[in-house]
Formats: C-alpha cells, sequence, structure tokens
C-alpha cells in the first residue's frame, strides 16, 4: 500500500469519506453475515478512515486498524498500527483476531495472494476472514454518454498501467483458492444503480485522484484533464436524469477451523 495509485491528499480522504457512507449498508450486511459478536477481536487492514472500525464497534468488537497511512491512522477511533500489509508479517499477532476484515485493500496491492495469506495468518482458529473489493469495469452509463466512456478509458486505463487489477472483485474466489485459503464459504455482491445527477461526483472525485497518474502514463494530458472536469460539469445540468452504474463492490467470507 506504500504505492498507492490514488494520491494522498486533503481530496483523495474527503473521497474516502464518502465512498464509506455509501458502502457502509454493504458493509454491516457482511459483518452480520459473518457472525461479529460484542467481544470478538476485529482488525481492519488497511482500515483507511476508520469507517469500517466504527461499524465493527458498533457491534460490541474489539477493534484494531492497521495502514501505511499514519495522517488517516491519527483520527480512526481505536487502537492503531501503523504496517503494510504488503510485508509487515508482524505488524499484529498471528491467529489473533476472531474477524479479519479488508475492504478495498487487495486492488491497491501489488500480491493480492500474498496479502491474503497474511490476512489468513492472523485469522484465529475459528475465525473469519471477510473481504470486500470492486469490480470497476461496470461503470457506465445509459443513454451512453461520451464523458462516462473517457472516464473509463483514462481511470481504468491508469490502473492497468500501474499492475492493479480492475476486475479483482469478481476473482475473489479464485485469489482465496491460490493463496491456500479454500473456496469462500459466503460471497456477496452489491451494485448501485443512481443517475448522473448523484453519481457525476463520484466520477469527478475519482478521475482527479487519479489523474496524476494518467498524466504520468501519458493518458492524458494536464489539458485534457480540465477539458474532461469541464465536460463531466455540463454532463450533470444537461444529463442528470441519465442512469449511471457504479462499480461493483463484491465480498468473500471464509471461516477457519476451529482444530
Amino acid at each position: 500500500m506504500s504505492d498507492y495509485v490514488m494520491g494522498r491528499t486533503a481530496e483523495e480522504y474527503e473521497r474516502l469519506r464518502r465512498q464509506a457512507e455509501v458502502w457502509s449498508v454493504a458493509t454491516a450486511r457482511l459483518l452480520d453475515r459473518a457472525g461479529l459478536s460484542p467481544g470478538d477481536r476485529c482488525l481492519d487492514v488497511g482500515c483507511g478512515t476508520g469507517a469500517v472500525m466504527e461499524l465493527m464497534a458498533a457491534r460490541g468488537g474489539v477493534v484494531t486498524g492497521i495502514d501505511v497511512d499514519a495522517t488517516l491512522g491519527a483520527a480512526v477511533d481505536g487502537a492503531f498500527v501503523r504496517a503494510d500489509v504488503e510485508t509487515d508479517d508482524d505488524a499484529v499477532p498471528v491467529e489473533g483476531f476472531d474477524l479479519v476484515f479488508g475492504r478495498l485493500i487487495l486492488l491497491h496491492v501489488a500480491d493480492p495472494v500474498a496479502a491474503l495469506r497474511r490476512m489468513w495468518r492472523w485469522v484465529a482458529p475459528g475465525g473469519v476472514l471477510v473481504v470486500q473489493d470492486y469490480d470497476m469495469r461496470s461503470v457506465d452509463s445509459y443513454p451512453p454518454l461520451g464523458v462516462v466512456d473517457e472516464w473509463r478509458r483514462v481511470f481504468l486505463g491508469a490502473y492497468a498501467a500501474a499492475g492493479r487489477d480492475v476486475r479483482l472483485g469478481t476473482r475473489l474466489p479464485a485469489l482465496f483458492a491460490e493463496a491456500g485459503i479454500g473456496a469462500p464459504d459466503a460471497t456477496d455482491v452489491t451494485g448501485r444503480l443512481g443517475t448522473m445527477a448523484d453519481s457525476a461526483g463520484m466520477l469527478a472525485a475519482t478521475y482527479r485522484s487519479i489523474a496524476p497518474l494518467a498524466v504520468a502514463k501519458s493518458l492524458i494530458t494536464e489539458s485534457q484533464r480540465d477539458d474532461w472536469l469541464s465536460e463531466i460539469d455540463t454532463a450533470t445540468r444537461v444529463y442528470g436524469d441519465h442512469t449511471a452504474v457504479w462499480p461493483l463492490l463484491i465480498g468473500a467470507l471464509r471461516r477457519k477451523s476451529a482444530s
């Protein structure tokens, strides 16, 4: 996570907070499905703004968060350990947690299988690993809009150029198997169907965050960036009633044998 492709700016931190609000119901449902109970030792891997930690604590969990970004970690409500899930094997106790959770973390690491193996080692016997991640290929509009097509070209192209997999959520069962965890005991798929009026903000915020990488990878120029941001503002006003599809948030969970 030391090479976070979206950048580390105040604007990106605010985008993460808004994103957490959007997916809070889906994440809460998956935590309940995992059987989170009062007193359970919970680890939020890549805790970011601490939004998932708050959901865990609301259910009585004893919560620890780890993240490489100490700026975000300083603001979380609960125990925080500055650590990188890609490299820090000894960041937290092996088999120390009844619930190990990661939302939108594997998408940002160079080796998702290695990260999953590390997370699985942190799960106590009888505990559960829960992961949620995106398949971003679903982002679209209807009727089709050129400004959304351009978002797909730039955003998905920048992720691919950085070696990240935009369909990672769909790959979760295969990644679990490759990591030696086994097939998920349960999966969950959440989508969001909105309008351009209520979705353009997400498109603009993600575009702004990825733009420095897209410029560096020669996918756009700074002038093209500015033109697109003007076009999305126009699309919000003119095509606000067009249908907009968000990324799919896909979850998977696996319980470790108690023996």
